[in-house]
């Protein structure tokens, strides 16, 4: 009977205990959550309560699976400590990422709500993001090396790696060239302020948005939904365009090509009554104007302002649009014409008729074609 209580003592005290300061841990993260809701800290710790029970746990049955007694448990002891040891390191960097991710948000949420700039705002996600994921990173490989130093053996192997950690450094460095050049270029991009998640850019003739930022690779959410990768080198060794570097606002043109007798001042006027009822124009400036000439049109270039590129967009399409339908309605002389006349006649072609054949008179007195019979 005390063989088979010892066991269910052991094992199922550390499960209650485990369960009761997980719930002990969840209940005060509620309430100084509810005492303090403008920090969002409290309530995104709560998250680290299913890696906290798991360490609990593991920490528990490491320290008191021998006390069981129990005929199995004895004959594996040193395999079952040992798988113990290897969860207990696991769910302890899950539980450092967990602590990190949430002190990291909280900094976050509470910049963000406090500054009413959107530039800065987004240069700090892209940095907090990349800073995240360089945590993350590090802890795993920690967890990685604390766990092979576990197995027996490792230490030997460990000093032969390091007495040839010179030569696998210039091997390493030369094979991974192109990744290590990413991982630079995104410190470069994440703490240079070069690009940041929300700017709207240019690259390789496509217009999108960065919708992700990693050590490794940019991804440009195109204005059709397709998602762009691109390693981050680029952005460090190209030439390319940040829309919304220095502020969100933008200046966008239309080009009209019409007739030289175009009425641009009355123009002019449709356009500013355009504007006036345009939601997508920001009120900043517009200008209409002729910018060069032809021997058979003119161009006119009309410029419209907008508070990000989105609505410069629907200004220049509204623009387009309603001042071709004004002139094709009310001056549908100004529209660009293509003088056309009739092609002149070839009569060596092969589809003319053939020229009439020589008639000789008959004996009646009749013509008739001539048929060279005698």
């Amino acid at each position: 009977m005390e063989n088979a209580l010892r066991p269910l003592t052991v094992l199922g005290g550390s499960v209650m205990l485990t369960l009761l300061l997980g719930w002990g841990l969840d209940l005060l993260l509620r309430r100084v959550d509810g005492r303090h809701p403008e920090t969002p800290l409290w309530g995104l710790l709560r998250r680290c309560g299913p890696p906290f029970q798991v360490v609990m746990l593991t920490a528990l049955l490491r320290g008191s699976f021998q006390e069981t007694g129990w005929q199995p448990i004895e004959v594996h002891e040193a395999g079952i400590g040992h798988m113990l040891s290897l969860v207990l390191i696991g769910a302890g960097a899950w539980l450092v990422t967990r602590i990190v991710s949430a002190v990291v948000e909280s900094t976050y949420a509470r910049y963000a709500s406090s500054t009413r700039d959107p530039a800065r705002v987004r240069r700090v996600r892209t940095q907090v993001t990349l800073i995240m994921r360089i945590v993350i990173a590090v802890v795993t490989v920690v967890a990685i090396a604390a766990m092979l130093l576990t197995f027996p053996g490792m230490e030997k192997l460990g000093a032969s790696m390091l007495a040839s950690a010179g030569i696998i450094g210039i091997v390493a460095g030369v094979a991974a060239q192109s990744t290590l050049g990413n991982l630079f270029a995104g410190f470069q991009i994440a703490f240079g302020d070069m690009v940041r998640i929300g700017d709207t850019v240019v690259v390789d003739g496509e217009w999108g948005v960065i919708e992700e930022v990693t050590l490794t690779f940019l991804a440009v959410r195109t204005w059709d939904e397709r998602r762009i990768t691109m390693p981050v080198s680029y952005f460090t060794g190209k030439p390319f365009e940040n829309w919304s570097r220095g502020g969100a606002q933008i200046t966008g043109t239309v080009f009209f090509h019409l007739d030289h007798s175009a009425p641009v001042g009355l123009m002019r006027e449709k356009m500013q009554d355009i504007l006036g009822e345009c939601e997508a124009w920001d009120g900043r400036d517009w200008s209409l104007a002729v910018t060069d000439t032809t021997p058979t049109t003119i161009q006119v270039r009309a410029v419209v302002t907008a508070k990000d590129a989105d609505d410069l967009w629907t200004a220049r399409c509204t623009v387009r649009e309603q001042m071709i339908a004004w002139l094709s309605e009310k001056h549908p002389y100004a529209l660009p014409r293509v003088a056309t006349s009739p092609a002149p006649r070839d009569n060596s072609s092969p589809s003319s008729p053939p020229p009439d054949e020589p008639h000789e008179p008959d004996e009646d007195g009749t013509n008739r074609p001539r048929t060279g019979r005698g």
